[in-house]
């Protein structure tokens, strides 16, 4: 059958049919706004300069497994940096070891780390949190540790380590520049243009 043919025999097919009025559908075309929630998401989104230990909640983790490789990207990290860090393929500068520590000392161990590591521009650290296969419930610590770093604007991405540094007990962390750092390589890029 040509291509003709066909088109012939579905003209015919489709004689009968009325195209449907779709007015449920809105118009897109304007610029988007975030709404409500994401605002709030955006202000609620702690920076390390300025962060305060009582923000990062002690009252509720979504709970995850000892053994559950954790996996978190921010948008506009790039994926080649993400599998970089997933592969264990950066320096890792700094650690932190979270072992017989309470909640409450973990999270403010955690933010005095990650604020010392920025200042001193070290951007790929690894946090050992543990597997928490005897803490009741599995996993705690784990568990909020990942929250924690979520709610850090200043983390860009974490993955479970590679086998060798913790595996799942422990997490490689990749931190943003800090803003004196950008400046000082601004600065540097643009003092030595001819």
């Amino acid at each position: 059958m040509s291509d003709k043919n066909e088109f012939e025999l579905f003209r015919e097919m489709m004689s009968d049919v009325a195209p449907i009025k779709q007015d449920t559908v809105e118009d897109q075309t304007g610029s988007h706004q975030p709404t409500e929630a994401q605002l709030a998401r955006q202000q609620a989104a702690q920076k390390l300069a300025n962060s305060d230990p009582e923000y990062l909640s002690l009252e509720y983790a979504h709970m995850v497994k000892p053994d559950e490789v954790m996996a978190y990207k921010r948008d506009g990290v790039q994926d080649g940096v993400f599998r970089k860090l997933r592969l264990g393929k950066y320096d890792v500068n700094a650690r932190l070891d979270l072992h017989k520590m309470s909640l409450e000392k973990a999270r403010d161990e955690i933010l005095r780390f990650l604020k010392q590591c920025q200042r001193m521009d070290v951007r790929t650290v690894i946090i050992v949190h543990g597997k928490g296969e005897r803490s009741n419930p599995p996993a705690m610590m784990k568990s909020y540790v990942c929250q924690w770093l979520q709610q850090i604007s200043d983390v860009l991405c974490y993955h479970s380590a590679l086998r060798h540094q913790g595996g799942t007990g422990a997490l490689y962390v990749m931190l943003k520049k800090s803003q004196e750092k950008k400046l000082e390589t601004r600065e540097r890029h643009l003092s030595h243009r001819p």
